[in-house]
């Protein structure tokens, strides 16, 4: 039956898979993709024991949810919709679970199925609304830190108008790529390394404003190196070496982040003992 299920997978979602690896080959955005379904296997087969002790019950609910994945799939077909059609791939996989083995083990396996959403870029619309704001802001965030460093700016939506240059922080400036990575990394890392639920779920949220702080002095280090060095320096090889330095200052940040959590996990404890 496993077999006859995987083949099934495969021959349904041959096109749509191939169609989502190009984009995480081609859309820097997604680039994060290729790492998500290696760090699954890795996480299923680590913890391989763990998915053996448990209890198996299949249930034939998971056939409804499995004929509901491929309802979802000639819809997002039909309409071109391919976030749906993606997304259907992981409902099918939680039904297969659940018609081979049950309501516990797809618990048990819920955070590395969940965690595969990450591979699926967003439906391009959400994409659409979040960029404009992320720019904006951004470009604010700029604007601050280069007039508390003496630098003259002027901000007319996402345009930095320097006396020698003008910056203009585009979709591909506006944080959002960042954003994403950041986000599937420190998902992943919560899982590995803290076992303590709600330091996990803070540590993500505390995620979007280092990725928006970043991608702020990122662009306030092209200002100042433009108004202050050259206006070649804000772009060609500054703005791709910047663009990876403040990704490594971002996950630096998650670390300390990380660190702070747990010193005030500690306090907390040695305040509850007092």
């Amino acid at each position: 039956m496993g077999l006859l299920l995987a083949g099934l997978v495969v021959a349904l979602y041959g096109p749509v898979l191939k169609l989502l690896v190009l984009d995480w080959w081609q859309d820097p955005n997604y680039g994060h993709g290729f790492f998500v379904p290696l760090f699954v296997g890795y996480i299923l087969w680590q913890e391989r024991s763990r998915w053996r002790a448990v209890s198996r019950q299949p249930s034939n609910w998971g056939l409804l949810a499995m004929l509901g994945a491929i309802g979802l799939l000639m819809v997002g077909s039909l309409g071109a919709e391919l976030f749906t059609s993606r997304f259907s791939l992981l409902v099918l996989l939680g039904g297969m679970v659940l018609f081979l083995a049950g309501w516990e083990m797809l618990r048990a396996v819920s955070f590395p199925l969940g965690f595969l959403f990450f591979m699926i870029p967003l439906p391009t619309i959400i994409y659409n609304e979040a960029t404009l704001p992320l720019q904006l802001l951004a470009s604010r965030l700029a604007v601050h830190f280069l007039q508390i460093f003496q630098v003259p700016a002027l901000r007319e939506g996402n345009l930095i108008f320097l006396p020698n240059y003008t910056l203009e922080v585009v979709e591909a400036c506006s944080g959002i790529r960042s954003l994403m990575s950041l986000l599937t990394l420190a998902v992943a890392y919560g899982y590995w390394i803290q076992e303590r639920s709600w330091m996990r779920i803070t540590l993500v949220i505390m995620m979007a404003p280092i990725a928006i702080i970043s991608n702020g002095l990122r662009i306030f280090g092209a200002g100042v190196l433009a108004y202050r060095v050259a206006p070649q320096t804000a772009e060609g090889f500054f703005h791709l070496f910047s663009g990876w330095l403040v990704f490594l200052c971002a996950l630096l940040f998650m670390l300390l982040a990380h660190r702070l959590l747990r010193h005030l996990a500690r306090l907390g404890r040695g305040w509850r003992d007092a």
